[in-house]
């Protein structure tokens, strides 16, 4: 076995700090060729803001040993201790640099000493030897043979139970989530068995909880108007097949003058409401006894007179038929 030297950097050494560490990124009982191997030092107790200076490797790498990783640090422990005096507590750190290196020939390395400037002291730590191995083969019974491929072992009912139990677990939740929605949506609309209510029927029930002149003052305006408008358009979604809900004032009386059924009187008459609630809801508007008197009669005249239509031609289909 050849014995080879390697000179990595030189340094001049001030103050001895220990030996370095050699540590296998794979480790086993040898060192084989092309490994990777960490090589560096530890600090301990330096402290917050200490400048540190390495040496550089990276011009010493050939096809022997390559530098495969250039300098890293890693904090490895933070402490905190308290300063002499009692005036607080000064943060240490354990600090581990290292590079990564990798030797491509059977032999003895000599790594070499290295010197880390901290602060302004200069560390010196002392070099090891690595000892590389390769893998011995006996030429005389050596033969080749072709790659295997991967084997595969038959699935077991032990292996399959625990899926299985799985599989049937997600299903009953399923299963139960189901059940409980469709519960949950037969309360909602009362069994499931109610009719439900017209159209202008809703509308007329919600527009008579805004019935009196309590709603009228200032403070409740915005309330009263916005209760008053979100039931008629909610009505005319239903009644006009209109988004009304997501529209505003302006795109709502555009599509409602597509509507043929709908006077034109009554139409200026609900877009002089709903300007009306637009001034109170979002310009701060206090509206007059006059316009809070007029809004509500309004609403369920605008309800009752388009309903009135609706039942005015299904009852003409029926004399037709």
């Amino acid at each position: 076995m050849s014995l080879l030297t390697i000179i990595l950097a030189t340094l001049l050494q001030t103050v001895p700090a220990g030996q370095a560490f050699l540590r296998q990124l794979q480790p086993r009982d040898s060192v084989l060729i092309a490994d990777q191997l960490e090589y560096g030092f530890q600090l301990d107790s330096v402290a917050e803001g200490t400048r540190i200076a390495l040496p550089d490797f990276s011009e010493a790498s050939n096809d022997t040993l390559t530098l495969v990783r250039g300098w890293q640090i890693d904090t490895t422990a933070r402490l905190r201790v308290r300063q002499p005096g009692g005036k607080g507590r000064a943060r240490l750190y354990n600090l581990r640099g290292s590079i990564v290196l990798a030797p491509f020939e059977e032999g003895t390395y000599r790594l070499p000493d290295f010197s880390v400037l901290r602060g302004k002291d200069t560390l010196s730590f002392e070099g090891m030897e690595l000892e590389v191995k390769t893998m011995p083969v006996d030429t005389a019974t050596f033969q080749i043979h072709d790659i295997k491929g991967q084997m595969r072992y038959p699935l077991t009912l032990k292996e399959l139970l625990p899926w299985i139990a799985g599989l049937w677990l997600l299903a009953l939740l399923v299963i139960l989530t189901v059940c409980l929605v469709q519960v949950r949506r037969r309360r909602a609309s009362g069994g499931g068995n109610a009719p439900r209510d017209p159209a202008y029927i809703v509308a007329l029930r919600e527009l008579d909880k805004w019935r009196g002149d309590k709603f009228w003052a200032p403070d409740r305006q915005k309330a009263f108007y916005s209760g008053i408008t979100d039931t008629l358009k909610t009505y005319i979604e239903d009644r006009f097949g209109v988004d009304a809900p997501e529209m505003t004032t302006a795109e709502l009386f555009d599509a409602l003058r597509q509507a043929e059924d709908l006077p034109a009187e009554l139409r200026e008459e609900l877009r002089a409401l709903f300007e009306c609630a637009d001034f109170v809801k979002f310009a701060k508007h206090t509206a007059s006894d006059e316009d809070n008197a007029r809004a509500l009669p309004v609403a369920v005249r605008f309800v009752t007179s388009t309903y009135q239509t609706v039942l005015e031609e299904e009852q003409k289909t029926e004399d037709v038929l």
